[in-house]
């Protein structure tokens, strides 16, 4: 990929004429002109000066760039000054011609005794304006030698009019003595007011430009330019952009991380939330990483850089927005279709109005100030703007709210789509085990269960294994050492303490090897069933318990997914597991539809299958989503997913949140509305604006004279930017806005005796997932319990009569 930046480009019928001729160099692919940014990307193996020459021909400038952030018009300063002087200049010359004229308002007596002196001081003060605002003309000359009108030729034809018009009558005047031109009206004021007006245009949309960019230009500000590097043992200060990998950076509280890195030593807390979103701040210690942007809130640490400069996520998260900004969407290709013809369009109309005009017998000035006035309001500028500003805004938006759309088709399709397909593991549910269930046998406690299961499991590298110690540590349950370790492949593990075997492991062998007693054996086939993986504990062969565990569902996914369906979403899970487990999952979530048992060419072809049926949004954070990823209408992938997934994907979700799912959705929805909006404004301005320059409304006493043509053109423009602008007010869904679904359940118990009895039971019920927590009072025997909706009465009930009690009754 190529970028360009190129000058003189005015209007959308620029950048159209732009892409073509770019366009026609041999070895280019694919070519997009972004009138906003004023950038070109071109796609294929074309030589650069072979493209460059291109551009030049068409009467523009091109210079190859490699800045790696967003080029944006830095030309503000400039044109307020432009403005100002014309502006000064304005104030006389109306000063002259009507204020004197229409007012009476007093000038110097030379004027006002002498026609043409006036005509002559009227001629140098529009002759200044001009000449200070000469780069209208320039650029329409220009485009008009090379058969390629643009906006400019359109002003700065009709501003000459005028002026030329003005200028022959001063001629007579003075060199003829032609009284009778005296009571012609000069047209000079409106020359130099079209010029003002279209540069306090210019002024204002480049002002609303640079305003549309707020969101990427905060995030290129988040980096240093400066950290503290140790080199051969002394800390010194250098620039950020010298920061090499390998390098240990020293960071203090309030100052910003300069690159991204592992902490090496000491821990602190780190404010992400500009980069990321996460609304609270993180703890690091050793071994965490830390990315280039964010802010060390608290302790003094080091770090070792695995990634500066170019490289960093930041830089990839600004790179992603900017390449987002400069690309074209779908729809932007009518008005480039209008935008390439419109102009020459616009001459004609123009001729013919003054033609017809002229014909009527209405007189050359009548005739003249309405050719001028179609030429004057005509704006092919907000065609151009329609779609790029939308883009832009929605972009800067989205990566601050973690969502980063990497084109502009991803922005305007997802919302259009009627079809999301969830990937199960890492999307739907956390993608690691936790332990969900703990199931004492009788006469065992929670802890003794525990104990043995951290015993056996820390020597262990599974998965699950690791689940349960990090569990068990979370407990502060005693580690003690064993002897005579031993992994039983497919099966479990068993070792020694204290001359006794203790065994951990699936309830088939437990079958073969111990005696189960029926309540363990059932709740172990109940536990399965639901999709949880049920280990069971045995010290010489007699059951202590299970220890059930399973992929947990993120908090916020049946809630994200309730909304999903209410905004008119088809909510597919799809995934490689298997049935049961997927069925289970789409219960707890509320998903209809389940594709289990599908490898990733599957996956493949049940969205090329989906795609019959409407657009097809696909989400999924695996190496096996990749091929689903990329054939969807739109690939989301989940941040903490893989390189290939991330890479095959339209959008990444940094912050691996459904959450964002949603986000994503409603922005993609709101820029399509603000899109549809624009090119509506666009195409109505000109189709009502031009027929009123032209006096097709004469009869009913409506036209429009050259100055307020001008003042409306503007307008036009500045319309465009600041509906999109109005995409700086999106809001995104928090997390700590859903709901958790969770009810109060009563539970009547008899035996309970004593304050003791009543932290046992509290203790056995708040072992259970899904239990919030529980109050248990021996005086009337009751138990109130706060728990997720869906957690299962028998689940409550076996707990408590371990403990020892007998359930009467559950509410």
């Amino acid at each position: 990929m190529q970028k360009y930046n190129i000058k003189g480009m005015s209007c959308a019928a620029c950048a159209a004429r732009v892409q073509k001729a770019a366009e026609k160099v041999s070895g280019v692919e694919s070519c997009q002109v972004n009138l906003l940014t004023n950038q070109m990307t071109v796609e294929g193996n074309a030589d650069s000066k072979d493209i460059i020459a291109a551009v030049e021909s068409a009467g523009y400038g091109a210079s190859q760039s490699d800045d790696k952030t967003l080029k944006i018009d830095s030309e503000t300063a400039s044109i307020k000054k432009r403005f100002i002087v014309s502006f000064s200049f304005l104030i006389v010359l109306m000063y002259l011609s009507m204020g004197h004229s229409m007012m009476s308002l007093p000038v110097p007596y030379i004027l006002s005794q002498n026609p043409a002196a006036m005509g002559v001081s009227q001629l140098v003060l529009t002759a200044a304006v001009m000449i200070i605002n000469r780069g209208f003309f320039i650029n329409g000359i220009k485009g008009a030698l090379h058969l390629s009108a643009n906006m400019d030729t359109l002003i700065s034809l009709g501003s000459f009019s005028s002026f030329a018009y003005s200028t022959a009558l001063v001629c007579k005047i003075i060199f003829l003595s032609d009284s009778s031109a005296v009571s012609h009206t000069l047209y000079f004021e409106s020359a130099a007011m079209i010029l003002t007006l279209i540069t306090l245009g210019k002024l204002l949309e480049s002002i609303a430009k640079g305003k549309t960019t707020n969101a990427i230009k905060s995030l290129i500000q988040l980096a240093p330019k400066t950290a503290c590097v140790i080199k051969d043992g002394v800390q010194k200060t250098v620039l950020a952009i010298h920061i090499k990998e390998g390098d240990i950076v020293v960071v203090r509280p309030g100052e910003s991380i300069a690159a991204d890195g592992t902490v090496t030593e000491g821990q602190t807390t780190v404010n992400q939330s500009a980069l990321t979103g996460e609304s609270i701040p993180v703890d690091k210690a050793v071994g965490d990483t830390v990315l280039s942007g964010t802010i060390n809130i608290t302790g003094y640490f080091k770090f070792e850089v695995t990634a500066a400069g170019d490289k960093t996520t930041l830089s990839n998260i600004i790179k992603t927005v900017t390449d987002a900004a400069a690309s074209k969407a779908p729809i932007s290709r009518i008005a480039d279709r209008v935008a390439g013809v419109f102009v020459p369009i616009v001459l004609l109309i123009s001729v013919f109005t003054a033609i017809i005009w002229g014909f009527t017998g209405s007189g050359f000035e009548f005739a003249l100030s309405r050719a001028v006035s179609v030429l004057v309001i005509s704006c092919p500028c907000a065609l151009g703007l329609a779609t790029p500003v939308s883009i832009m805004v929605s972009s800067g938006v989205g990566a601050k709210c973690g969502i980063l759309f990497k084109n502009a088709t991803a922005v305007e399709q997802t919302g259009k789509a009627s079809i999301i397909v969830l990937d199960k593991t890492g999307t739907i549910t956390k993608g690691s085990p936790e332990v969900c269930n703990i199931v004492p046998a009788k006469g065992v406690t929670k802890t003794e269960l525990l104990k043995v299961a951290y015993a056996l499991e820390q020597k262990s590298e599974h998965p699950l294994a690791y689940a349960i110690c990090s569990y068990c540590q979370s407990e502060k349950i005693e580690s003690v050492e064993i002897s005579d370790f031993e992994i039983m492949p497919g099966s479990g593990v068993k070792g020694i303490f204290k001359g006794k075997t203790l065994i951990g492991s699936n309830i088939k062998y437990m079958s073969e090897n111990t005696t189960l007693d029926d309540d363990i054996l059932r709740i172990t086939i109940s536990l399965a069933n639901e999709g949880k993986t049920p280990i069971v504990f045995a010290v010489d062969k007699t059951p202590l318990g299970i220890i059930a565990l399973k992929d947990t569902i993120k908090p916020e996914a049946p809630d994200c997914i309730a909304k999903l369906k209410n905004m008119g979403f088809n909510v597919i899970m799809m995934t490689g597991d298997n049935r049961a487990t997927a069925e289970t999952v789409a219960k707890e979530t509320g998903i209809e539809k389940v594709i289990a048992d599908v490898l990733p060419q599957g996956k493949d072809e049940e969205v090329i299958n989906l795609k019959k049926r409407g657009k097809v949004l696909f989400v999924g954070d695996g190496i096996n989503d990749a091929p689903a990823l990329t054939r969807a209408d739109v690939g989301i992938a989940i941040g903490a997913g893989t390189d290939i997934a991330i890479e095959s994907a339209d959008i990444v979700l940094i912050n691996s949140n459904l959450c964002d799912l949603l986000s994503a959705v409603s922005l993609s929805r709101a820029a399509y509305s603000s899109i549809k909006q624009n090119l509506f404004w666009a195409f109505f301005y000109n189709a009502f604006c031009i027929p009123l320059a032209a006096g097709a409304f004469y009869s009913f006493g409506i036209y429009l004279n050259p100055m307020i043509s001008a003042a409306a053109m503007s307008f036009s423009s500045v319309c465009v930017v600041l509906n999109s602008m109005r995409l700086n007010f999106f809001k995104p869904y928090k997390q700590n806005e859903i709901k958790e679904k969770s009810v109060m359940k009563t539970m009547k118990i008899e035996g309970v005796m004593c304050e003791h009895c009543e932290k046992r039971i509290k203790s056995a019920l708040e072992s259970v997932s899904g239990v919030k927590n529980a109050t248990v009072s021996h005086k009337n025997g009751m138990a109130e319990i706060n728990c997720d909706s869906d957690t299962d009465n028998k689940l409550l009930k076996s707990a408590v009569e371990n403990a020892g009690y007998k359930v009467i009754a559950i509410n």
